[in-house]
């Protein structure tokens, strides 16, 4: 006879993501729907890279982030969505261990990467708008690549750290996901292990990349605001404001819902809302960001 504690033990091989399916009579709407959106969003975020990259007038820093951005997006969308689509057509929403360790990894880091580029981002508004006379010597081509590549490799580093740490876990009870997309806090609470060392670790590595540099984008602004309201004539004032206005509409809606999925604690009323509001940060925010990133203004060197 099986000894007890090993069957107890037996390690899960897969997961099934629940996703939408308390929804049977909505699949095929939602399977049209959130493909409507894929098309759009990986479209709307390759024009603008290749924008960027073909006209030499867009050769500035903001436009070079935002490319970074537009980038990041695709892979976002591209690392999500599919699995939805495939789930939603199939019906088969199983997904293997490391399949589901490698779609966290990589959702988990663009994030990391977008809250660090959205902060590098915002302290380029505040070079131009509050230090302009040190804005080329500062934001040189050499010093845009830095601040990128850093957000990039700082952001797969720290989700690195957190899906190995996860892949140590002991999974062997259920393996139901209530969720549509593989993500840290259903696969923690799924695990047999003491959920409190990895979520204290989670808890730390979201404060240090996305609390920080909201704080950071946030005191960038309060200078940002204040210069310009110092500008004498309307016309200069809205001038300046049109230069990041579209950067500060997507850090609202990026870090309003971010703050809500991961900063405030899962409890029953709140877990489907939560899983709504990350249908909308994980598949329309990306969408959102191409469209309002093109509506910035070309940048002008002050």
């Amino acid at each position: 006879m099986a000894n007890p504690e090993q069957v107890n033990q037996t390690v899960l091989m897969e997961f099934i993501l629940l996703g939408f399916g308390n929804l049977p009579e909505l699949q095929t709407l939602l399977f049209l729907l959130f493909l409507a959106i894929y098309i759009a969003t990986v479209a709307g975020n390759v024009l603008i890279f290749v924008l960027v990259v073909a006209d030499q007038h867009l050769h500035t820093p903001i436009y070079f982030f935002l490319g970074n951005m537009s980038c990041l997006e695709t892979c976002c969308s591209s690392n999500v969505l599919p699995r939805v689509l495939a789930g939603l057509l199939t019906l088969d929403r199983t997904i293997s261990f490391s399949g589901c360790l490698t779609q966290y990894y990589f959702f988990g880091s663009l994030v990391a990467t977008e809250c660090l580029l959205l902060s590098v981002m915002s302290y380029d508004r505040y070079l131009a708008i509050c230090n302009p006379l040190h804005y080329a010597a500062r934001m040189s081509g050499r010093a845009c690549i830095q601040l990128a590549g850093g957000s990039w490799i700082g952001g797969f580093l720290c989700i690195g750290i957190l899906t190995l740490l996860i892949s140590s876990l002991t999974f062997c009870g259920p393996n139901i996901i209530d969720h549509f997309f593989c993500n840290f806090i259903p696969l923690v609470k799924l695990s047999c292990n003491d959920p409190h060392l990895m979520e204290t670790l989670a808890f730390i590595l979201l404060l240090l990349f996305s609390l920080v540099p909201f704080l950071f984008i946030l005191m960038s602004y309060i200078f940002i605001i204040t210069t310009i309201l110092r500008i004498p004539s309307t016309t200069g004032r809205q001038k300046a404001f049109s230069t990041c206005s579209s950067h500060l509409i997507v850090v609202s809606i990026y870090y309003a819902t971010l703050l809500i999925v991961y900063m405030f604690p899962t409890t029953y009323i709140l877990s489907d809302f939560k899983k709504v509001l990350s249908v909308s940060f994980a598949i329309l925010t990306p969408l959102f960001n191409a469209l309002i990133n093109s509506l910035i203004k070309r940048s002008r060197r002050p």
